[in-house]
């Protein structure tokens, strides 16, 4: 498998953490998204999105082949696309930050339907898209708290 695979799907070499691979691996997808959301572009922060899932659908495929396993643990690229969805251009401060990381590792982790369902997929596709079902239920969690208490969710 090319190095360039292992390096996307393991997002920077997290996936091989010794503890919690999918958790170092939403850390460093909310420390991509600090560095990506300075630039001021909300642009930038979609097509950085986009990239995130295409890139993670073809190394997820990859290293799926040369592993033999399905999901392989050391993929995290689906953690760092799916921390991703839950913040989308939403304008939080670190509470905010903190409580999207937490609430997409909640429903990462329980994986409520359709999350489990799209799981099933075959390849890359399946590996990526339970993460971005987990991130879009934790997007509406965030989004609701964040319309609840602004000010909470901004500091």
């Amino acid at each position: 498998m090319p190095t360039l695979a292992r390096l996307i799907g393991t997002a920077g070499y997290c996936g091989r953490a010794p503890i919690a691979p999918g958790t170092v691996g939403s850390a460093a997808g909310v420390a991509l998204l600090l560095l990506v959301r300075s630039s001021g572009s909300p642009g930038l922060e979609a097509l950085v999105l986009g990239a995130l899932v295409a890139g993670g659908i073809w190394a997820a495929t990859a290293m799926e082949r040369e592993s033999g396993q399905t999901d392989p643990p050391s993929v995290v690229m689906d953690e760092v696309a799916g921390v991703w969805v839950t913040l989308l251009w939403l304008p939080v401060g670190w509470f905010g930050l903190v409580a999207g990381f937490l609430v997409f590792r909640f429903f990462d982790i329980v994986k409520p339907w359709p999350a489990r369902a799209a799981e099933r997929l075959p390849g890359g596709w399946g590996v990526m898209a339970d993460d971005l079902v987990a991130g879009a239920y934790a997007a509406l969690v965030v989004r609701a708290a964040a319309w609840v208490a602004p000010a909470a969710m901004l500091s």
